[in-house]
This record gives C-alpha cells, structure tokens and sequence, in this order.
C-alpha cells in the first residue's frame, strides 16, 4: 500500500528535523510525504528546505501564507491545503501527522500490516507519549539549540542527543498522553484507508474534528485500530494551553459534533461532575446556545452521532 503523509507545520524549527529524520528512518518507505508551511517565522522553512535537498520525488514542501489560528479548524485547512497537491488515486493510505512527532522505524510497517491484515480497519495508528516531567518542554528548547546548530553544522550535532531522540528501547522516560483512552487514534498521529476517507468527505475543519472522523468511521462499517505496543513521542504537547477555557470549548465540541440540547446538557453535566464544578455545567451550556455558525455534518450524519451517543449513554448506564 501507499502512503500519503501530510504534515502541517507552523513555526516548528524545534521539531521538523527530528520528526522528517524518524520518517526517513522508516523501514517500510512506499510513502510521499507534504510539509505544509504555515506562514511560519522561523526557520521551519530553512530546515525543510535544507533536509528535502531539491530536487526530491518523496518530500515535498508547500508554503503558505499564515492563517488566522483556530483550534481545530486550523490545522485541518492547513492539511486540506496539502491534499490538494495531490491525486489520491496514487495513494492507499492518508496520513495527517503533527510536526512534532518522533516516529520509532518500524511505525508504518505496523500499520500497513494492519491496513493489509484488516480490510475492516479505517483508522489505524500507535499510542502518543510524552516525557515524564515537566521540564519536557525545556527539553524541546534544549534540543532545539542543537537542532539548530544541525542546520548550520551537521558535525556540531550531538550523537548522543541524536540517539535519545530516537531510541525507542528504553521507555522509562516517557508517559501516555492521557488525554483520551488507548483505544482512540489521536489527532497527532491519524490515518485513513483511501476508501473511508473518501466516504466520510474526509477532515472536517471545525474544532472536534479528531474525534468526527471517528464517530464517521464507525457510521460507513469501518474499525479503529490502536496498537499499544507501538509508541511514538510528542515532542510540543498543547492541551495544556488550552484548559482555561476547556468548558467554553466543550460546548462548541458539542455543537459542532451535531448534538441536540437534551444530549448535549447530559454531556455538560456528566463532565461538570467528574470535574466537581458546578459553573463548568452553565459555562458549557451557554457556549453550546451561543453557537450560531450552520453545521458541517450532514443531516444523516448527526442523526447517526445522536443515536450513537444515545446508544453509549444507555450501554453505559446498563453497565
């Protein structure tokens, strides 16, 4: 099978070269890979540039001019972008991947053991972890200076951070991104057999999209696949920034994914009591009142998300 890579990137000189390293690094390599630049100010260009060494059949480099930042939507438009450079009658496989991902070498032979195995498989992908502590993200600064000084000297760089990047036989180090179960194929690290891509319409660019194209997969017959042995490191974890405001976006989530008020006040309570706030339960309610933008789910796609999540509520409460 063929792959299709398509990597957004927005001022990622920390992360690019390490993540396009452990791609090229990969032992299954029948893949093309898109770097979308978005607008980025640093030297994300430079780096990409400077690794891809023109002229290259399997990387390739698109530079934009910078969109307006929106959780969710951003991304996905970004990644649109690239897909458009492409015919996918060529490809078997569409990957979104983030910038700052380290992939172990044998990542996409896994998955397309899966994709080849499962015929029923649509989405397939690894788990995310990040580094235990918290000076993680002073590790990225850390390894950036190096980085950089790759750019500039290939003999400056350090072996032995080099190594550490990409050694996946010690995983004390590191931590599942606990941000979902182990069962969900993250938004990081997506991939979609061809057929279901297409089916569903593929990305959509609102916030919750990583969670959509899972409820779509599941309505056109297809499984999601996680394999919990197969890890892969995320260099720039962002959630964090934005859990200040995790009650307004929920009520948007809500939204957008097509439910209905009764669904969506269950939901905004199920998740005000597992965080014991009461003002999260009025926060997310009005947030999910407020949305006034037209849905990007088609008719028989809420009615399918709503009865699903119905469905959910009801296996759960039987339990």
């Amino acid at each position: 099978m063929k792959f299709l890579i398509i990597i957004p990137a927005h001022n990622e000189e920390e992360n690019i070269l390490p993540c396009l390293e452990s791609l090229k690094n990969q032992t299954f390599q029948n893949f093309k890979c898109v770097i979308v630049n978005d607008g980025s100010t640093d030297k994300t260009q430079e780096i990409v540039e400077r690794f891809i060494q023109i002229p290259n059949t399997k990387y390739q480099i698109l530079n934009l001019t910078q969109s307006e930042h929106q959780p969710g939507a951003k991304v996905v438009r970004t990644f649109n972008k690239g897909l458009e450079t492409e015919n996918l009658e060529n490809f078997d496989v569409v990957c979104k991947f983030d910038a700052d991902i380290i992939f172990p070498e044998n990542y996409l032979e896994k998955i397309n053991e899966v994709y080849e195995k499962n015929p029923k498989a649509g989405m397939v992908s690894g788990l995310v972890y990040i580094k235990k502590d918290s000076s993680f993200l002073g590790m990225t600064k850390k390894n950036s200076v190096i980085l950089n000084e790759a750019q500039r000297n290939e003999e400056s760089k350090s072996d032995f951070t080099t190594s550490q990047l990409h050694d996946f036989t010690n995983q004390n180090d590191w931590i599942f991104e606990n941000l979902s179960s182990k069962n969900h194929v993250r938004g990081p690290i997506k991939s979609y057999r061809k057929e279901l891509f297409l089916k569903m319409n593929g990305l959509r660019a609102v916030l919750g999209w990583d969670n959509i194209d899972v409820m779509l997969c599941k309505m056109h017959g297809f499984e999601t696949v996680t394999i919990k042995e197969l890890w892969v490191k995320h260099l720039r974890p962002t959630a964090y920034k934005y859990k200040s405001q995790k009650a307004e976006k929920l009520g948007e989530y809500f939204y957008n994914i097509g439910l209905n008020f009764p669904l969506a006040a269950i939901s905004s309570a199920k998740s005000s009591l597992k965080n014991k706030s009461i003002s999260e339960f009025f926060i997310t309610m009005k947030s999910f009142l407020n949305q006034k933008n037209e849905r990007i789910l088609s008719n028989e796609e809420i009615a399918f998300i709503r009865n699903l999540r119905w469905s959910e509520m009801f296996k759960k409460f039987k339990n």
